[in-house]
């Protein structure tokens, strides 16, 4: 026995005393001290674990972008391969009918709006460098701006586009990708239409015990989700379209027909992409018709967005595919940074799907589970 009669050296630290203390500490700290460095911890991990993601999304965003585009196609062809199948065709020969139906009707929309807009834009773009100029002097006018402060910010934009110059091989290197994204969206497309519900199925039998049935509802109301979404967004597209297009039809705005195009491209990308429709559409008119026809053509802009967002939205995409406007921005903005234009173009999809699995996986613990936390 050792000196102090209790079997353990004097030098010797008592096991888990350190534990102990560093518990004893955490419990002496105040509540909102303990909440913030949880949370904070929590933040840390979801943020290390986002910019992961990114990073490999960036590194793979030809191929992210070709599966992601394959299945929003399969989506909005989901119905007619349907009837198809309906028709007693063969599973591969009702993919293919369904995809030469969409790329016949891409490449007829595609040459009519060619032939109708092609030479209009040259006249559009002198239109919007006037509409510009109007703009400049309305600024002017109205705040305490000058000519020369305009001038050195335009100087300094210029001079930072300049700074990029056009790599060849770069250029190249992109095309090649995109091309190959394009032909891999395609052969995707045409094994998710053929295979699809095999592939599926597939994937459920490897699922055992309860998780089968939630992910089988998960995957339902994620498929529905993107197919709602695809289905409603060309009908949202067209609805913009045909209202804009209206409206410039009746305020005698020239070049009606490159500004429907561009506002139903436009639509397709939430937000960004019917603001920059819209602020071409204005620049256009101011230019042609002068300020009372810009803001009667701006006025009739925001009421068909308002429209849009009040009555079409809930009416054609439900309450299952709508996300919040600040969540649509920030989707947006991330997808354009990791992959540009189609980053932008495939973000809001993936991420209304993605939240409803999540939501839909949540229903169903709290559902099995109701005496749980409900966080």
């Amino acid at each position: 026995m050792d000196e102090d009669g209790t079997g353990r050296s004097p030098g010797r630290a008592v096991p888990n005393g350190g534990a102990n203390s560093l518990r004893h500490a955490w419990a002496a700290l105040p509540w909102l001290v303990r909440s913030a460095v949880l949370w904070s911890a929590c933040l840390v991990v979801i943020v290390a674990g986002l910019y992961v993601l990114a990073r490999i999304t960036g590194v793979l965003a030809p191929v992210a972008i070709a599966v992601a585009v394959a299945l929003f196609l399969a989506a909005l062809l989901d119905p007619v391969l349907r009837l198809l199948r309906r028709w007693r065709l063969p599973p591969s020969l009702a993919a293919l009918l369904s995809i030469l139906l969409l790329v016949g009707v891409l490449a007829g929309v595609l040459v009519l709006a060619w032939n109708l807009t092609a030479g209009q834009f040259g006249a559009l773009r002198h239109e919007l460098t006037r509409g510009l100029a109007n703009t400049r002097e309305l600024v002017t006018a109205v705040l305490p701006v000058n000519d020369q402060q305009i001038d050195r910010v335009v100087g300094e934009v210029r001079k930072s586009l300049g700074r990029s110059r056009f790599d060849l091989v770069a250029g190249a290197r992109t095309l090649t990708e995109a091309f190959g994204a394009a032909l891999l969206s395609l052969v995707l497309l045409f094994f998710l239409l053929k295979d699809g519900r095999w592939m599926w199925g597939w994937v459920l039998t490897r699922m055992t015990g309860p998780n089968r049935e939630v992910v089988a509802e998960a995957g339902r109301a994620g498929w529905r989700t993107l197919g709602a979404y695809s289905r409603g967004t060309l009908m949202i597209a067209a609805s913009d379209a045909l209202g804009i297009g209206l409206a410039l039809v009746l305020l005698r705005v020239p070049l009606a027909l490159p500004l429907v195009l561009i506002t139903f491209i436009g639509a397709f990308i939430p937000i960004i992409g019917a603001t920059v429709a819209g602020i071409v559409a204005v620049l256009v008119a101011l230019a042609a018709k002068g300020p009372v026809t810009a803001l009667l053509l701006l006025a009739a802009v925001i009421a068909v967005q308002q429209i849009e967002g009040n009555v079409l939205d809930p009416l054609i995409m439900k309450r299952q595919v709508r996300l919040h406007p600040a969540v649509l921005l920030v989707v947006v903005a991330a997808g354009t940074f990791v992959a540009g234009i189609a980053g932008a173009f495939v973000s809001v999809p993936l991420a209304a799907v993605t939240w409803r699995v999540v939501d839909t996986v949540q229903r169903d613990r709290r559902r099995t589970d109701p005496t749980g936390p409900s966080g």
